[in-house]
């Protein structure tokens, strides 16, 4: 289904701009709300697909996150400084390492909601409820269409 055509390229500029600048804007506001706890919204996205979702492996949380290797590596290196999370090679195959949260990570874990929800609040604070419900309602059916979720 065609929605757009070529006379259409500002429009489609604006919003792939304006979604880059929410996404951009969110991520903002979720620092913010991180800084008494020291931890980037990156590495908050990591402790949170462990601790909600149950992700333990570096190669899983590359893909939720759509990060190579190498930077997750990194990342890893970063959180295991800050003695949130252990790494552990897996005994049947030597490549994987298992990545735990440490007691550290599991505290910082039951502030996540807290952060969300306040980085949220801000984001949306301009819709009025039904508005919210209806970008709710529409980013579903967006994400549904293309992933399959």
């Amino acid at each position: 289904m065609t929605h757009f055509l070529l006379a259409d390229l500002n429009a489609v500029h604006r919003w792939g701009r304006q979604i880059h600048q929410l996404n951009a804007h969110k991520d903002r506001l979720l620092e913010h709300y991180l800084i008494p706890y020291a931890i980037t919204a990156a590495q908050c996205k990591v402790l949170l697909l462990m601790s909600r979702d149950g992700v333990s492996t570096s190669a899983d949380l590359s893909r939720c996150l759509v990060l190579d290797s190498g930077a997750m590596s990194r990342m890893l290196d970063r959180l295991e400084n800050k003695k949130l999370i252990t790494r552990e090679r897996c005994p049947t195959d030597r490549r994987q390492m298992h990545i735990k949260l440490t007691s550290g990570g599991q505290d910082f874990c039951r502030h996540i909601p807290e952060v969300v929800v306040d980085t949220f609040n801000d984001l949306l604070a301009p819709l009025t409820p039904a508005e919210r419900n209806e970008l709710d309602r529409l980013l579903t059916k967006l994400v549904t269409h293309h992933t399959g979720i």
